[in-house]
């Protein structure tokens, strides 16, 4: 299911390109767009992953290099049935993690120096147990593709406005300066209708994996007081803020999050999952 999902994400932003293409650059405009998502959807499927990860500026790490991390990562994989993945670290204060990939056997999961100095041995093991469970209900190459062809999407309007060709008999500026700015919204509303709809199962799911529903509340608690309190991420964009646990740009400006939530109430989460231990500690 998750597969067909994601084949129809990627027609969709194949068409809403071919829709700005047109729109602002006539034909031709059309054409370069067509061209470009078609080029993007291939390249997105195989790297878009380690794009990710490079900007980011991810380092994959072994045992040797981090063993009490890359033993929970390996545990939490096998309570839930996973091959092995890729275990990487970014240096950052910011207390966040991810999880990319084109499946489950070319998977990767990405924390933060913050959160392993933030969080202690079982809420990290919640958050790892999250990460796991967008690997193995197959959310990590749609959230992937959606933050790749998000930025695209933005950056092709932008181009087509202002370097689109001026004597195409179909152009039309006052659609250019539109798009500029409806370009970003429609990536942004699509990466919304992804994340906010699988959060909550994959923190379920999650909580499964690790084993306690508390462990990974906890851990939400006190990733959202940093996310509140301390600065952005660095490097973070709205284009992947949707692939965090919690959004790294909350409390910015560029996440404009009144009007575009990429995640669900992290009070609404945390609720859920203190009801979820409190059924497991009934049975």
């Amino acid at each position: 299911m998750n597969n067909l999902k994601t084949l129809m994400l990627m027609v969709l932003l194949a068409a809403i390109m071919m829709f700005i293409g047109g729109l602002v650059g006539g034909k031709s405009g059309l054409m370069f767009m067509l061209i470009l998502s078609l080029g993007m959807n291939v390249f997105s499927y195989w790297f878009s992953d380690s794009m990710v990860l490079r900007a980011y500026g991810a380092q994959e790490i072994t045992r040797e290099d981090a063993p009490q991390l890359y033993g929970l990562v390996e545990k939490l994989a096998a309570n839930a049935d996973l091959p092995m993945p890729k275990v990487c670290i970014i240096n950052s204060d910011v207390p966040n993690a991810f999880a990319t990939g084109r499946n489950p056997d070319h998977a990767a999961v990405a924390v933060t120096t913050g959160i392993m100095n933030v969080l202690d041995y079982r809420e990290l093991s919640g958050v790892l147990g999250h990460e796991l469970s967008h690997v193995k209900n197959r959310d990590i190459l749609t959230s992937t593709i959606a933050a790749m062809m998000a930025g695209v999407i933005t950056y092709a309007a932008q181009f087509l406005a202002f370097f689109g060709s001026s004597d195409d008999e179909d152009s039309n500026p006052v659609a250019a300066l539109a798009m500029v700015i409806l370009a970003p919204i429609a990536a942004m509303l699509i990466q919304m209708a992804i994340s906010r709809s699988r959060e909550y199962e994959a923190d379920h799911d999650g909580a499964v994996i690790c084993g306690n529903p508390d462990d990974l509340a906890d851990a939400l608690e006190k990733i959202e007081y940093y996310a509140t309190h301390s600065r952005p991420m660095e490097d973070a964009t709205p284009a992947t803020a949707h692939m965090f646990i919690i959004n790294p740009l909350k409390g910015s400006g560029k996440a404009v999050m009144d009007l575009f939530r990429t995640h669900p109430d992290t009070a609404e989460r945390i609720a859920r999952l203190r009801e979820q231990a409190a059924q497991m500690r009934r049975r």
